[in-house]
């Protein structure tokens, strides 16, 4: 039997026992297993269901969404007594989708017809775009992310090791066994189509290679503070730091790359600071890399820094999802903490050692001038990293 991720439950519950409510949606990185998980919902409903993808259909057909909607309202009328369950994948690919949808939608609330909807998308930018200005109201969003040590343990038997430089993407791991070849999957069919699809389709951005390569640099960076100064410097064509702020922004909404930003309760030099780079799935540092698991292995500041943004990364997918959560990095001088975690006014600082046993003045200095609910280590002498990647962040507070 597929693995089950424990979102599905409680969309099943809504599909299932509630009446028709709200559409559905259902966001989130490529390749995370929103269709997988839609199937199986598809599966174990006892009424009629239709899914179609938008993928392929001119982004300027105005009429393709009408006509999907109307081969189901006849399907369902053969079955009037029952629901129906319309599933549309790639949604924001069509222009002007969210206003379709509304009317589409409306109408058959107007007529009494229950046809139920679920919307399926990449980017978060997909929500900003068209939910919270036609669809106010009208919609619930589930938020899938990339997949999290625990899901990948159980579902694939990885070990902490091999996460750690695989990742968290189920489609790529059945290649894990040829190294090369999941390379080449994880950048072709994953980072340039999230990219291409997710980011160029959907936004204007003037300097697409700029953003390509401030993507590789970032990635290869990750866990690591530059600033936008430093970062132009390698850069040919670089623009200007606005620029490359709101290219970061934009991968970021992808659930790609982020750059956190210096904690501080002065918000104004929070905003200012330099980014500390960090991915969303440490697939993506592995797959643009020249290392192998072996080589990584014997490097151990290499390593450190890969166990750092696995860290790192799965304390970003879970602010991600949370909004009470806010994640950053401290520095003054010589003194820094790895991340800051921030909850309900609530403030925890996290320092990773992967390997043998650092300095720990960052989080003295840090725990002196803040003074934090927790100053917490993570590896050597602390919380075991192996154990921290199957922890609920919000269950340190």
């Amino acid at each position: 039997m597929a693995y089950q991720r424990k979102e599905k439950a409680s969309l099943l519950k809504r599909l299932k026992d509630e009446p028709r409510r709200f559409i559905q949606v259902i966001y989130g990185p490529r390749q995370v297993g929103k269709t997988t998980m839609v199937r199986q919902i598809m599966e174990e409903l006892d009424y009629p269901h239709h899914l179609v993808a938008a993928d392929a259909v001119p982004a300027g057909d105005g009429l393709w969404i009408a006509q999907q909607w109307g081969n189901v309202r006849i399907r369902q009328q053969q079955q009037a007594d029952k629901p129906f369950l319309l599933v549309i994948d790639e949604v924001q690919k069509i222009d002007n989708w969210s206003e379709q949808i509304k009317a589409e939608w409306d109408r058959d609330a107007a007529e009494g017809r229950d046809i139920r909807v679920v919307l399926l998308g990449s980017p978060r930018l997909m929500l900003q775009q068209g939910l919270t200005e036609s669809l106010a109201g009208r919609f619930e969003a589930t938020y899938l992310g990339h997949w999290s040590y625990k899901e990948m343990k159980d579902a694939f038997g990885l070990t902490a090791e091999e996460f750690v430089w695989f990742g968290g993407y189920p489609g790529a791991i059945a290649l894990r066994e040829d190294e090369d070849r999941w390379k080449s999957y994880v950048r072709d069919a994953l980072l340039e189509t999230s990219i291409s699809k997710d980011i160029l389709m959907l936004t204007r951005v003037d300097k697409p290679a700029l953003m390509k390569r401030l993507f590789e640099l970032g990635s290869a960076y990750s866990g690591q503070i530059l600033s936008f100064t430093k970062i132009m410097g390698q850069l040919t064509d670089a623009g200007n730091t606005t620029t490359l702020a709101n290219y970061l922004e934009l991968l970021n909404d992808a659930g790609l790359l982020a750059g956190l930003e210096k904690y501080s309760p002065n918000m104004v030099r929070k905003r200012s600071s330099s980014p500390k780079f960090q991915v969303y799935n440490t697939a993506i540092m592995s797959g643009i890399s020249g290392e192998s698991l072996d080589t990584l292995l014997e490097d151990h500041e290499a390593w450190g820094r890969w166990v750092e943004s696995a860290v790192g990364a799965h304390l970003i997918n879970q602010v991600f999802k949370d909004k009470k959560l806010s994640l950053h990095y401290w520095r003054e001088g010589n003194d820094e903490v790895d991340y800051v975690v921030e909850y309900k006014k609530r403030v925890i600082g996290l320092e990773v050692k992967s390997g043998k046993t650092g300095k720990l003045s960052g989080l003295n200095a840090f725990d002196k001038k803040f003074k934090p609910e927790k100053s917490l280590l993570i590896g050597a002498d602390g919380i075991p990293w192996q154990e921290f990647l199957q922890m609920d962040v919000v269950d340190l507070f």
